[in-house]
């Protein structure tokens, strides 16, 4: 399954797609003016060539897409000889577009990619390693969360530079929580606290923490639960699924206990526990980062946002990360690459700005910078990225992970016991993983 989260943000209404699949013409890999010497390569650190254009593929359909072009426009406007051109598809439309584009010669120059697609896309040929541009900005792992930075690697060599990380978070309502005499700038924070205000919740009349069975967000939250009790999905090799193991049932057994105790009606429908909190109708949700943007739309919602409580022995969160990446071309264009690496530093450089549109920047200097902090409900969740469970880098892993939130899909549903659901998914999910070695070679 494509982690789509935008898109999941396109069905809450909160923003326009920039571009349509069905409307968008796109020019083929020649594009622009490829005459005269080809730029130095110097890894991005500027362009002296002719001018040429370039196409850049996303998947920001919500109102960072807005912030986005923006970002874009303004690059455009201090590079004369680089013009940038964005087209915007669904994350899952996106995915599926761009080998077939690549390889017919009319794909994009420039794709913002999900870390946990970096491995398939390398793999399969379709993006060019960046470690020269890795350099020229002088990036090391300090300057990011480990997981972060090696998630961009694939058989040791780097496609991927990322631009930011996007967790999910702790959302409360407060006016819900002071109707039930709790403290509403005090959110749990541990276990102990949360059964405990669920435990008020419920007197008062509120089914405090519904549970969706669909991967936006129960899923994702059950995914943090694992690493919170302890587990994993995957071994370390990603030989073996492992979300069947005593820490993964545990994890589950638990968020199906919600709906059993009563905190949580039964099948929830998709993003219906965040419409509830907004509505009044619920006190919590874990949800994605790219909510707080929608939340502030909406001034007569008293909430508040922060890291997941503590459920289980230690903090976890789910989270994934944005990266950049140059797609490979049928002719290959020097000047072109050469203007991609320039975009790419420049945006990376300029990530404080894009955090502004709900995320949380990959580098460490502008997350610890004065100006990010300042971005208060955004900055509250970047504790986070030292505790973040990312999707490992592994070719082919998409349909793997499907197979993980469909198990819990069941679990949650009621139709099996979260053991016998687990065990169901992790025997297709090893099979998955035998056909991928194959296939990827790995």
């Amino acid at each position: 399954m494509i982690h789509n989260e935008m898109s999941r943000r396109r069905l809450l209404g909160l923003g326009v797609g920039l571009g349509a699949a069905a409307t968008l013409t796109l020019a083929g890999c020649g594009g622009g003016d490829s005459s005269g010497p080809a730029a130095g390569g110097d890894g991005g650190k500027d362009y002296t060539g002719p001018k040429v254009d370039l196409k850049l593929w996303n998947g920001f359909t919500g109102g960072d897409g807005e912030i986005f072009k923006t970002l874009v426009n303004q690059f455009n406007s201090e590079h004369q000889n680089i013009a940038v051109s964005v087209a915007t598809y669904q994350w899952e439309d996106y995915y599926n577009k761009l080998p077939s584009a690549a390889s017919s010669g009319n794909g994009p120059d420039i794709a913002v990619m999900h870390m946990d697609q970096l491995a398939t896309f390398a793999a399969r040929g379709v993006i060019s390693e960046l470690d020269d541009v890795a350099k020229t900005l002088e990036l090391t792992e300090a300057d990011f969360a480990p997981t972060v930075w090696q998630g961009g690697l694939y058989n040791n060599k780097r496609y991927g530079i990322p631009l930011d990380m996007h967790p999910l978070g702790f959302y409360y309502n407060k006016s819900v929580m002071e109707k039930a005499g709790l403290d509403p700038n005090k959110p749990p924070t541990t276990r102990d606290d949360f059964t405990a205000a669920l435990t008020e919740l419920k007197k008062s009349g509120v089914q405090g923490f519904w549970i969706s069975p669909f991967q936006f967000t129960g899923g994702m939250s059950f995914y943090s639960l694992i690493y919170q009790f302890g587990g994993s999905l995957f071994d370390a090799e990603v030989n073996k699924a492992t979300f069947n193991a005593d820490p993964a049932v545990e994890a589950c057994t638990w968020m199906v206990d919600m709906i059993k105790q009563g905190h949580s009606p039964a099948n929830v429908g998709q993003d219906a526990e965040y419409l509830a909190l907004k509505s009044g109708k619920n006190a919590f949700t874990f949800n994605g980062i790219w909510q707080i943007n929608d939340l502030k739309k909406s001034p007569d919602v008293q909430w508040g946002v922060a890291p997941l409580p503590q459920i289980g022995g230690k903090p976890a969160a789910w989270a994934n990360s944005h990266n950049f990446t140059i797609v490979k071309q049928r002719a290959n264009n020097a000047n072109k690459v050469q203007a991609s690496k320039v975009f790419i530093n420049w945006l990376s450089q300029h990530s404080l700005d894009w955090a502004k549109g709900g995320q949380v920047p990959a580098r460490k200097a502008v997350r610890e910078s004065a100006e990010f902090k300042a971005l208060t409900e955004v900055s509250a969740l970047a504790p986070e990225l030292d505790y973040a469970a990312f999707p490992p880098a592994t070719p082919g892993l998409g349909e793997v992970i499907k197979t993980f939130y469909d198990s819990f899909n069941v679990a949650a549903l009621g139709k099996k016991s979260p053991k016998q659901a687990l065990d169901e998914g992790v025997a297709k999910a090893n099979k998955q993983l035998e056909d991928n070695r194959k296939k990827y070679g790995s």
